[in-house]
């Protein structure tokens, strides 16, 4: 079974980083309803949506999706 979203997501995380997939990582690290074993990006992205504030863009969103998938190849 593939890695989930959120555990690439969690190799993201660097609390010194500025960078916006570390900053998504910390505080989706802390968000204790996210999907953790999801691994569909239409379930992901209507989650975040809906409910990440700590999220001030999709495209991050985007962006890290893009690092998981070249991930798991």
């Amino acid at each position: 079974m593939p890695k989930s979203f959120y555990q690439y997501l969690m190799t993201q995380r660097n609390p010194e980083s500025y960078d916006p997939v570390a900053t998504f990582a910390n505080n989706a690290f802390y968000d204790s309803s996210f999907p953790k074993q999801e691994t569909d990006f239409a379930e992901i992205s209507k989650y975040l949506e809906e409910n990440a504030g700590y999220l001030p863009s999709m495209t991050i969103f985007d962006d890290a999706w893009q690092l998981y998938l070249a991930a798991l190849a």
